[in-house]
C-alpha cells in the first residue's frame, strides 16, 4: 500500500512539484509550510490549492523553528518517510537577514531531526544545495570533494545541515539522505531565482541585470527531473552499516552547465521578445560555475536528467505568460 509521506515547505517550489507527483502516484502527504512572505505568498496559495484537490492530501500551516508546534500537528499522523525542503532560502538575503538562516536553517533543522529521532522514519530525505561547493575550481563538482569553504551564511548553513544529519545518523541510526540542488528551474518557480526574475523584465520590456558581465554558467535543472530524482530515492534508504552512519549526500543536478547568456538567450527565444542587459560585477557570496556529477545518485536510483534545457525553458515560459496573464503578479 502507498505510505504516508511528509513533506516540510510543501508550499515551496520543490515541495509543491514533490508533493503533486507523490499525490498523484497515490501516496498520503502530510504537508507543512509556514506560508512565509520572503516572496509572494499568492504563488505559494496557488501551488497549495492544486494540492488541496487532492483528497489524500493534509496541510498544516506550521513553523519548524517551533519544535512543540510542529510535534502536536503531527502527532495524529504515522509517517512513513520525511522529504524535509522548508529552509529560508536565498544567498543574497542570507547577508541582509541572517537571524532568519539561524532560525529556519539551523534551528529548525535540528527540531526535525529531533522529530525524526523520536519518531522512526523508512528514509529521512533534505535539501542541501551546490552552494557548498563555494568557488570550487574542481568541476564538475563531486559529493566527495571538500565543501568546507562556502562563501555564503546560506551556503554555511546547508553544510551545517549535512553535518547535522550526519552525526543524528551515528548516533540514532537514523537512514538520511542529503540531496545538493543545482539551479532548479520550472513552473511555479520561486520569483526570487533569476528564471523567474528574467522572464518577468522580458514580458515587461525592463532591463535584467547580469552579473559578472555575463561570465558565469549554471547547472539548470528542469524541476520534473529533481523530482524524478527523489521519487527514485524515496524508497532507497542507505543500508546499515555497523561500521559508519546511514547517512549519505548526492548531487542532483542535470549534470550539464550552461553560459549564463546563452540561458538567457533561450529564454528570448522562448518569449519571442528580447530583453535589455546592465552588465554588473560578481555579487557577494555569489559563485561563477555550477556543475554537478550526478554518477553517485544515478548508481543507486538510475536517475537520468530527461529534458534539455530548450525544452524546459520553453515549458517554463509556456506557463509563465499563461499564469500572468491570468492575473496574477510577481
Amino acid at each position: 500500500m502507498p505510505s504516508t509521506i511528509l513533506v516540510t515547505g510543501v508550499a515551496g517550489f520543490i515541495g509543491f512539484h514533490t508533493a503533486y507527483h507523490l499525490l498523484s502516484k497515490g501516496y498520503t502527504v502530510v504537508g507543512v509550510d509556514n506560508l512565509n512572505d520572503y516572496y509572494s505568498v499568492q504563488i505559494k496559495s496557488d501551488r497549495l490549492n492544486q494540492l488541496k484537490q487532492f483528497t489524500n492530501f493534509v496541510f498544516h500551516k506550521a513553523d519548524i523553528d517551533n519544535a512543540i508546534g510542529l510535534s502536536e500537528c503531527l502527532a495524529p499522523y504515522s509517517i512513513d518517510c520525511l522529504i524535509h525542503l522548508a529552509a529560508q532560502a536565498g544567498v543574497r538575503y542570507s547577508i541582509e537577514n541572517p537571524q532568519a538562516y539561524g532560525r529556519s536553517n539551523l534551528m529548525g533543522f535540528l527540531n526535525i531531526l529531533e522529530w525524526a529521532r523520536s519518531h522512526p522514519v523508512e528514509h529521512f530525505i533534505y535539501a542541501s544545495s551546490s552552494s557548498v561547493y563555494g568557488n570550487s575550481e574542481h568541476v564538475p563538482f563531486s559529493a566527495t570533494a571538500n565543501a568546507d569553504r562556502p562563501i555564503s551564511l546560506y551556503a554555511a548553513t546547508k553544510r551545517a545541515n549535512e553535518l547535522m544529519a550526519e552525526s543524528y545518523s551515528h548516533l540514532f541510526g537514523i537512514p538520511a539522505t542529503g540531496l545538493r540542488f543545482f539551479t532548479v528551474y520550472g513552473p511555479y518557480g520561486r520569483p526570487d531565482m533569476a528564471p523567474m526574475k528574467f522572464a518577468k523584465q522580458i514580458m515587461l520590456g525592463g532591463q535584467i541585470d547580469v552579473y559578472n558581465h555575463g561570465q558565469l554558467s549554471r547547472d539548470f535543472t528542469f524541476i520534473d527531473d529533481i523530482v524524478e530524482g527523489i521519487l527514485r530515492l524515496l524508497h532507497k534508504p542507505p543500508e546499515t552499516n555497523q561500521t559508519a552512519s546511514r547517512h549519505r549526500v548526492f548531487n542532483i543536478g542535470r549534470g550539464e552547465p550552461v553560459n549564463l547568456l546563452k540561458f538567457i538567450e533561450i529564454l528570448e527565444q522562448a518569449f519571442d521578445k528580447p530583453v535589455k542587459k546592465r552588465y554588473l560585477p560578481m555579487q557577494d557570496g555569489d559563485v561563477s560555475t555550477t556543475w554537478a556529477d550526478v554518477s553517485e545518485l544515478r548508481a543507486v536510483t538510475g536517475y537520468s536528467p530527461q529534458v534539455g534545457i530548450e525544452e524546459g525553458v520553453r515549458t517554463f515560459a509556456h506557463w509563465y505568460k499563461k499564469y500572468y496573464a491570468d492575473g496574477q503578479s510577481t
